[in-house]
């Protein structure tokens, strides 16, 4: 009897996909509260992903790094949100 279950190639290439998917409506973000939010968002799901594949499953250690992953994205999409732009047309001025 053949096992049904998927190679470990498919579901890394699942993940991936999954990833890029749900962040797709997240690259609009400006604002350093936008930013922080999906970050939080992206980091806990990969934190997540990676935990339940390292773990095999197991809750604990799978919740523990989707926090430290949320914790972590948010933290560096606050920092990495662009300056808003003020000035005249030809002038960067960065307040």
């Amino acid at each position: 009897m053949h096992s049904i279950a998927t190679p470990r190639r498919v579901k890394k290439a699942l993940v991936l996909a999954t990833l890029l998917t749900a962040s797709m409506p997240l690259y609009g973000c400006y604002t350093p509260g936008e930013r922080a939010v999906g970050g939080g968002i992206i980091g806990g799901l990969g934190g997540a992903g990676i935990g339940a594949l390292a773990s095999g499953g197991l809750a604990g250690p799978t919740l523990a790094t989707a926090a430290v992953g949320a914790a972590g994205g948010a933290i560096i999409g606050a920092a990495t949100a662009p300056r808003p732009y003020y000035g005249r047309r030809y002038r960067r001025h960065y307040y």
